[in-house]
């Protein structure tokens, strides 16, 4: 597909949260809350950012009424689905699933570049340390084995020069991770040369520069749109999904890919 023209996209939402609006719950029981994350907010207090006054574990205690307790992470800059226990023993054996990979997760992403139709990226990742929260942790282990399937949905090339390119190309991914390593979709994806964009630590700069310039799109374009899991308490196949916020919506309409999704 192929777009003639400049295009413009009002996407005013800059990080997509709106200040004392609750998160939307996406599923709960006397067990487990799953809310909608949307990007730009931290799952918890961080050293990674000393100055942030938000955190999702503190506002979906404050909806609920009651503590909650994460079983998994998401990075502030990803939104989509991210689940609590509301009890410790419930957050360990949530945790176990995820430890043990059974945990089903979905993810979707605009990458740069026409990827291939499908793939498996088996590449290992050695853990990325922060500077300030990870100072006293062991400095050389060795990388851990990462594995994340892909597919791609759609493609298109845009009348918009970037670097040396007259045009510029992007695809729609559906990302399958099998393994659950810190920042493994975005790492994954720029080994293979078509990283997320948006992606300010391992994206193309001159990429995330277009869309901000020419899209007015602020954010990292990778959200978790489903998460299946058992049921740690009734043992049943419980399915969370998220939908997308209005500036991933506004994106993929005016690339004329909300039917891909």
């Amino acid at each position: 597909m192929f777009l003639t023209a400049t295009l413009w996209l009002m996407c005013s939402e800059q990080n997509n949260i709106t200040p004392d609006e609750p998160l939307d719950i996406l599923y709960q029981d006397e067990y487990l809350v799953a809310v909608h994350k949307p990007s730009g907010l931290l799952v918890h207090r961080s050293m990674i950012d000393k100055y942030e006054t938000r955190f999702a574990l503190q506002m979906v205690r404050n909806q609920v009424g009651q503590h909650v307790y994460p079983v998994h992470r998401l990075d502030k800059p990803t939104s989509g689905v991210l689940l609590f226990a509301l009890n410790p023993e419930v957050a360990k054996q949530v945790g176990e699933q995820f430890a043990a990979h059974t945990v089903e997760k979905s993810y979707l992403a605009v990458v740069r570049g026409f990827t291939d139709e499908s793939g498996i990226i088996d590449y290992a990742l050695k853990e990325e340390l922060d500077k300030k929260s990870d100072k006293r942790a062991k400095q050389d282990k060795t990388p851990q084995n990462a594995v994340t399937h892909y597919e791609r949905l759609a493609t298109v090339e845009l009348d918009e020069p970037v670097g040396r390119y007259k045009t510029s190309r992007y695809s729609l991914v559906r990302l399958t991770p099998k393994t659950g390593r810190k920042h493994q979709l975005r790492r994954h994806l720029k080994h293979i040369f078509h990283p997320i964009v948006g992606d300010t630590t391992h994206g193309d700069g001159k990429h995330n520069q277009m869309f901000r310039d020419k899209l007015n799109c602020h954010r990292l374009l990778l959200a978790a749109t489903c998460l299946s899991f058992e049921h740690p308490v009734s043992h049943e196949k419980i399915r969370i999904e998220a939908g997308l916020n209005d500036v991933f919506t506004d994106i993929l309409q005016r690339l004329h890919w909300l039917d891909k999704v």
